[in-house]
């Protein structure tokens, strides 16, 4: 059991969770201002099974997406299923689908978050370099597997996996986890920083991944947030630590002034943010 860490370890000493229900409205209002869509490719349909009163589109045309950005709504589903495509398959819907919304957004402005995996399987980096592609040069994209009802956590920007349930105080690090030793999408290792420099094949060193950790979330808040991403650059990996719903909070609200202020990012998450 040696491989285990506890919450109450891996936490202490931090600033307790910030309040979620304090932030949202902050969240929603700025979300307003923005006058922007969010447009969610779910590459796996557990994602779509977290949210409820949304548009979720299981087929897409130009019809169909101007239909979308005209609901009133701020965010809409697409439902690739692309997790369990080869990986040239899930490029190619990826960048179908940017063209797509570039052509039928025209002036309007959107973001996009890439959903997938919150024990980290999927087509990274493949999937955000095809929509980083076909959407122009992004600042950064922000790496956010963090799926609380489930008990996956990022801390010390390592990802934990609870167990023996989501709840429990004791964390596995998900390298550790049968889902590591997946036929497809395995890996080495659950320090994200290495997580990246392993699956983008050197392409991006651990040393290049920029870091929300816990310790400015929590103490600095959506300035240090916001401020922090401000150095963002190159489509460069940014990894978010997140241990409750009000990190998340955090961090998004510090994104969305980020992204009125200039900057361009890509979300690849699981459901949570």
């Amino acid at each position: 059991m040696s491989n285990l860490e506890t919450r109450t370890h891996l936490l202490a000493g931090l600033p307790p969770a910030p309040p979620e229900e304090a932030l949202l409205p902050q969240i929603q209002q700025q979300v307003a201002a923005s006058r922007r869509k969010l447009v969610v490719i779910d590459d796996d349909p557990t994602g779509v099974q977290t949210v409820y009163d949304v548009r979720l589109l299981l087929d897409w045309d130009a019809a169909a997406l101007r239909e979308a950005f005209a609901d009133h709504a701020p965010l809409f589903f697409l439902l690739t299923n692309s997790r369990s495509q080869p990986e040239e398959r899930a490029v190619a819907m990826n960048q179908q689908i940017a063209e797509l919304l570039r052509e039928v957004a025209g002036d309007r402005g959107f973001a996009v978050a890439s959903r997938s995996d919150s024990t980290l399987r999927g087509h990274y980096p493949a999937e955000v370099d095809a929509l980083s592609e076909a959407l122009g040069p992004v600042d950064g994209h922000l790496i956010v597997p963090a799926f609380l009802d489930g008990g996956r956590v990022t801390i010390n920007n390592t990802h934990y996996v609870a167990t023996p349930n989501a709840t429990a105080d004791r964390l596995m690090p998900a390298d550790q986890t049968p889902f590591a030793k997946d036929h497809a999408f395995g890996y080495s290792t659950a320090f994200l920083p290495a997580w990246v420099e392993e699956r983008s094949g050197g392409r991006w060193r651990d040393a290049d991944v920029a870091m929300l950790d816990l310790g400015l979330i929590r103490a600095g808040g959506p300035d240090a947030v916001a401020e922090r991403l401000q150095h963002a650059s190159g489509g460069q990996p940014i990894i978010v630590n997140a241990a409750s719903y009000g990190d998340l909070a955090v961090v998004a609200l510090g994104v969305l002034w980020a992204e009125a202020a200039g900057k361009r990012f890509i979300y690849r998450t699981a459901a949570d943010f």
